[in-house]
């Protein structure tokens, strides 16, 4: 979304002239931030459901009490049916209330801040100028000639429903209706019972500024929604939370997105106190910024040799690298050794030797009679 220029083509697919890229397309991309607010959003459209105050205890029962060898859950009163002596009201039990019952006074709505609202539709809108991330999202995107696709105002002339799939053939964008229409496939679950029986992918977004019949033209056509560009909506813009939806947009609807958002030098004329977000780096892309000759030539050169961390050693516990400190440890450890082993030595030499000393006699000497 960097081109200065986008191109406009007519009803007939040519290229008719140009417009500036507005800059809201060159807006920050945040998927969390669309997420976030898109899960809010999506809450105010629940309607309260609950079941029925009076569900699981419209039958008289009483428990029994103990000492009948049976649990003390209350109990159908009367006799001559089945239902008579059956548990009731707990949730345990057949007939019973469920659980903690729904109550319709559940929080339903979630508040989300203006300007996140802001941001996150900015941001949608960005991520529908890249042809990445409108692929990505599913839409057949391939023979377009440019994204963002941007027609003459003719279209919004258009009262057909034939001439509009006309049009997006002659534009080649019907491709994405055709996904539509082989996605449709019953829904799973009871949805099939409450006038909503089927489900399908969603197509492109056809934004206009003036409606001249432009709504009823498209609006039967499987998987097109319609969108006033002053009333833009996160929910159609990012479906599921997931940006990139392909949007075909008038010229007039296309040229007023800079008076809606605003740009980097001007504020919105349509918002109040409002700025379009900025990114906070003006090149994103990293590794082109790491491997640019302007970083490369001011960082200091590879380092080619590893340098290993040396394992400390203790000497206390370690010979070799004691004597690497004090050579004659050696010497002072073998005295110490030899001085433990004094005696033993003393007595083995003696066995070699074959000394043995004689007993010293008891006594002094004899001395005679007096």
């Amino acid at each position: 979304a960097a081109r200065p220029l986008v191109n406009v083509f007519s009803d007939q697919g040519e290229v008719s002239t140009s417009v500036p890229m507005p800059a809201v397309l060159k807006a920050p991309i945040r998927p969390d931030l669309v997420q976030f607010v898109h899960t809010n959003m999506a809450k105010n459209k629940r309607q309260p459901y609950a079941v029925s105050t009076k569900a699981g205890h419209q039958t008289s029962a009483e428990s029994w009490g103990t000492g009948r060898a049976v649990a003390r859950i209350p109990r159908v009163r009367g006799g001559g049916t089945h239902r008579s002596g059956q548990a009731a009201y707990g949730n345990m039990c057949r007939g019973g209330r469920m659980f903690a019952p729904t109550r319709v006074w559940r929080r339903w709505t979630r508040k989300s801040n203006l300007n996140q609202r802001r941001f996150a539709c900015a941001s949608a809108l960005a991520a529908s100028s890249l042809p990445a991330l409108v692929m990505a999202r599913g839409h057949r995107i391939d023979n377009i000639p440019e994204v963002p696709l941007v027609v003459s105002d003719s279209i919004e002339s258009i009262t057909k429903t034939s001439a509009a799939v006309a049009f997006l053939k002659r534009v080649n964008a019907f491709q994405d209706i055709e996904k539509v229409k082989s996605s449709r496939k019953l829904r799973t679950g009871k949805g099939k019972m409450r006038n909503r029986r089927y489900v399908q992918r969603r197509g492109p977004l056809v934004v206009y500024n003036a409606d001249n019949g432009i709504v009823k033209a498209f609006r039967n056509i499987p998987g097109v929604e319609l969108a006033q560009v002053s009333r833009l909506n996160l929910l159609a813009l990012a479906p599921g939370g997931h940006m990139g939806r392909f949007c075909v947009w008038g010229e007039s609807a296309f040229k007023k997105l800079d008076s809606i958002f605003g740009t980097l030098r001007k504020a919105s004329d349509e918002k109040s106190n409002y700025s379009l977000p900025r990114s906070i780096m003006t090149m994103s892309d990293l590794p082109r910024i790491i491997n640019s000759d302007e970083v490369q030539n001011s960082i200091r050169p590879a380092k080619t040799k590893a340098k290993r961390a040396d394992v400390k050693k203790n000497p206390l516990k370690n010979v070799k690298v004691m004597l690497r400190l004090n050579p004659h440890a050696a010497a002072v450890k073998r005295q110490a050794y030899l001085a433990s082993n004094k005696k033993a030595r003393e007595e083995l030499l003696e066995k070699k030797r074959k000394i043995t000393k004689k007993p010293a006699k008891k006594g002094g000497k004899k001395t005679g009679k007096k």
